[in-house]
């Protein structure tokens, strides 16, 4: 019994030491709650109602081009305009000095350089530039090839997309296609002046060696996959040459008369140009010819007429580029001075001149004297600059470099 009673005894006071630790334990907890609502730990970030500056939504394309748009003189917007031909010496000089958007190059601009000389001559283009050039050259395949003429690109040029149809078929433009837009951007050139959407059925016309069929429902799916091809390796396409050449004569040697009704445009030459759009080309060439059901006094490229009918008919929305100004169905219409005025009053948002230094300023003095609409200035540099940022040559940083 006496041993029950010393254990009984010890087992209370047992008990007791652990409720008054226990109790100890509790008043130890909240003194340091206590402590903690008094001044929070400095590792663990106030929430405030604004989030980080790092969650906020990035800019819109649009507000950034037009901020882009707002910072540029007008000497800046002006040369944008252009898609001059590379001078043969001081390119890089000219890029800066007319603030222009784009050098296309020629076969002089490839022939007997290796693939290392032309890579770094286009660099130093782009390095000369506030907002990165288009670089484009025309490699149709066949009777037009400026780069893959030259043997250190190619074993052998490409041949016109017709023969490389008739002897492979659709599996043959594909690797053909990509063969060339691989090619191109590889050097850095970013624009391919291509596809040619011409139907062409007289074989003594003009086109018809450069013409894919001459029937429309294969020359639209022709175009189709070329324009396809293209943008997935970040190529730019222009179709040519609005509203199609069909079995008219040569305008660079003169001017050239088209007399089909609308009808048969519709119906024949219209179609390709509409599925390029529509698979994503961000711009359209437009030729010189005069195209009587539209316009009888005014080249195609001169006629607002024919701009109307390709914004509003065709729902295009990107870059109306016209052909070389130099050629003579505009030259002996116009003049050689006045002929770049001529096409952007009209609506071409690019003037391709092989004369900059004669063109650029005459622009730029319509537009400081009113005859052009910088207002409509500003439109085309923000569908050029629409075309870029797509192609990949507008970052975050470029604005900062105005």
């Amino acid at each position: 019994m006496k041993t029950k009673r010393i254990v009984s005894f010890r087992q209370a006071a047992r008990f007791e030491l652990r409720g008054v630790a226990f109790i100890l334990f509790l008043c130890a907890l909240l003194s340091l709650s206590a402590c903690s609502q008094k001044e929070p730990r400095p590792s663990i970030p106030l929430i405030t109602s604004e989030p980080p500056t790092t969650a906020r939504p990035t800019e819109p394309p649009d507000a950034k081009l037009d901020k882009m748009i707002s910072d540029m003189t007008l000497e800046e917007k002006v040369g944008q305009m252009f898609f001059a031909r590379c001078p043969d010496t001081n390119a890089a000089e000219a890029v800066s000095q007319y603030h222009i958007g784009g050098y296309v190059l020629f076969g002089q601009d490839f022939f007997n350089k290796t693939k290392e000389e032309v890579v770094g001559n286009i660099q130093s283009y782009q390095q000369a530039a506030d907002i990165p050039l288009l670089i484009g050259v025309d490699e149709e395949g066949g009777d037009v090839v400026r780069v893959s003429d030259n043997m250190y690109f190619s074993d052998t040029p490409f041949a016109s997309p017709k023969n490389n149809y008739l002897s492979g078929g659709w599996d043959a433009v594909q690797t053909t296609e990509t063969a060339k837009a691989e090619m191109l951007t590889s050097i850095g050139v970013n624009v391919n002046l291509a596809p040619v959407c011409d139907v062409v059925s007289d074989p003594n016309a003009f086109m018809y060696s450069r013409s894919f069929s001459d029937k429309t429902d294969e020359v639209s799916e022709f175009v189709t996959k070329v324009v396809s091809i293209a943008s997935e390796h970040h190529l730019g396409s222009v179709l040519k040459h609005f509203p199609g050449y069909g079995n008219n004569v040569d305008t660079h040697t003169g001017i050239a008369v088209d007399e089909r009704e609308l009808g048969d445009l519709q119906t024949n030459d219209l179609p390709p140009f509409q599925k390029g759009i529509d698979a994503g080309a961000d711009c359209v060439m437009v030729s010189h010819n005069i195209v009587n059901c539209w316009d009888s006094k005014t080249p195609a490229s001169l006629s607002p007429t024919v701009h109307q009918y390709l914004r509003k008919d065709m729902k295009f929305d990107g870059v109306i580029i016209t052909d070389d100004l130099v050629m003579e169905a505009i030259t002996q219409y116009t003049g050689s001075d006045t002929s770049a005025v001529a096409a952007a009053k009209c609506g071409n948002d690019m003037l391709c001149c092989s004369d900059l230094e004669t063109q650029y300023p005459a622009v730029l003095s319509a537009v400081q004297n009113g005859d052009i609409p910088e207002k409509q200035v500003d439109e085309s540099v923000k569908r050029i600059l629409k075309w870029k940022q797509k192609l990949g040559l507008i970052s975050e940083k470029t604005s900062d470099r105005l």
